[in-house]
């Protein structure tokens, strides 16, 4: 969805899907294409809308295929999409990760100049807890967080219009008050939202969150350059 937001800003975007052993971007996104080699490196897929993306997905045989790597396997790979894959221009590269403080958050920290981090949380404690631990590594690494965006933050009833909260209060302002950043949206429980994920249409989601989420990242990265 932040990848999203910011092609519908006018912006030229890749993802690289760092997840490598539970890679899910190209089905959200319905590609199935592979990528392909030039004489300078590996081409990315392009998205329905024109996003760049590169996954362990796209060169497995079947995307339902385990990758059973140890953790110098899978650093390699992730800093191999950073290296041998042709990104072309781009305004933004973004990069999913796992939960969590292992390898590959690792690797990219320290293997890619990163601008800065986003986390994404939901309401639950235990939730907040992992993603606080995960705060505190980007801060020990002087890395800059841009902001938190909470996930499942609620539901909204369509007969009454009214919202619950499924997993208890939101925790969003106050871890994004500890990890020192803004929280950038509340992404709501949305039945359609799933359905085009699975159906690989995530594209065409047009849900008021999206919008809020571009235009408060918009002004994140505003604010980055402002003050590097």
């Amino acid at each position: 969805l932040l990848a999203i937001a910011l092609k519908r800003q006018g912006k030229n975007v890749g993802i690289l899907d760092a997840d490598i052993t539970g890679a899910s971007i190209p089905r959200m996104f319905g590609i199935t294409a592979r990528p392909f080699g030039s004489e300078t490196g590996l081409l990315p897929v392009v998205s329905q809308s024109g996003i760049e993306v590169m996954s362990m997905n796209l060169l497995l045989p079947q995307e339902e295929s385990a990758v059973i790597w140890r953790a110098p396997l899978l650093s390699k790979a992730i800093t191999q999409f950073w290296t041998d894959v042709v990104w072309g221009k781009l305004d933004y590269l973004l990069i999913d990760l796992p939960p969590g403080t292992a390898d590959a958050p690792l690797t990219v920290m320290q293997s890619i100049p990163i601008t800065g981090v986003i986390y994404v949380s939901t309401p639950q404690g235990l939730v907040e807890m992992i993603v606080k631990k995960a705060v505190d590594m980007a801060q020990k690494m002087e890395k800059p967080i841009l902001g938190i965006v909470e996930n499942m933050s609620y539901f909204t009833a369509p007969e009454t219009n009214k919202k619950y909260e499924i997993f208890g209060a939101s925790k969003g302002e106050s871890l994004a008050q500890s990890a020192q950043a803004p929280l950038l949206g509340q992404i709501p429980i949305d039945p359609e939202l799933a359905r085009l994920c699975d159906n690989g249409d995530i594209e065409h989601y047009s849900g008021e969150s999206i919008a809020l989420l571009g235009k408060a990242l918009a002004t994140a990265l505003k604010n980055d350059i402002n003050n590097p």
